[in-house]
């Protein structure tokens, strides 16, 4: 019987929040790895310390990967087991991750990822709205291109899902009530999984209002719903 494929390259979510939320796999996998390429060390190493593993850690953020990757392949190759995680979530998914893997696969080198955290899901599922067609948008370019993005979501039909940082959300919600209109329904997630988890669910302009006067505070999902299909209507008409 041939034995299965080595896998080289893991990729391990870590919690969001709640230090529980971390499968017994993950843990597993990070012991019995070579080295874990974590993006900010001192954050993985407080969560190694508490899972009571003492491991080699390597940098790999966004600022050093497009150098680091074609090194990390040879390694790779020369028959090193690494893990990746991100200092929350799932790696790749608005995080570093996405230049490694896709050198992995170019390369033949086995890559697997673990189920795990990740912010937009519980966002998505509690937020009411339809969960059976969406697209993640992650965050939103700063300035070159976002007007353009904003303009082509305009009509998007599916369920819309963006990440968003404090000082940012109340210029992206007045943007969201401009493009999509103030009647549009939308729900606010931020501090997913930790102490002070909250929804604000509502209308556009409803959260606009809100967010005007309430302090802001935490990492933010903010999901946004589809357009109303227009043509299905009149068909119905």
């Amino acid at each position: 019987m041939q034995e299965p494929e080595k896998t080289s390259l893991y990729l391990v979510p870590t919690p969001i929040g709640n230090l529980e939320d971390i499968t017994l796999r993950a843990i597993r996998v990070l012991k019995e790895v070579d080295v874990i390429l974590a993006e900010d060390t001192r954050t993985s190493g407080k969560l190694l310390q508490h899972l009571g593993i003492d491991k080699r850690m390597h940098s790999h953020h966004l600022h050093n990967e497009h150098k680091a990757t074609a090194h990390l392949v040879e390694r790779l190759k020369a028959g090193e087991v690494m893990a990746l995680v991100s200092d929350a979530g799932t790696p790749g998914i608005s995080d570093p991750g996405f230049l490694l893997v896709r050198e992995c696969v170019k390369n033949g080198i086995k890559v697997e990822c673990l189920p795990g955290p990740t912010a937009f899901v519980p966002a998505l599922v509690k937020s009411g709205f339809s969960t059976d067609r969406f697209t993640f948008e992650g965050f939103l370019p700063l300035k070159k291109g976002r007007q353009t993005r904003l303009l082509s979501l305009a009509n998007e039909e599916r369920t819309m899902i963006f990440y968003e940082s404090p000082h940012r959300l109340l210029k992206t919600l007045t943007q969201f009530k401009e493009y999509f209109g103030g009647n549009r329904m939308a729900s606010v997630s931020r501090e997913i999984s930790k102490m002070f988890e909250e929804t604000i669910n509502g209308t556009l302009d409803e959260l606009v209002e809100i967010f005007t006067t309430k302090p802001i505070k935490g990492e933010f999902v903010l999901v946004v719903a589809g357009a109303p299909n227009t043509k299905a209507s009149k068909d119905e008409e």
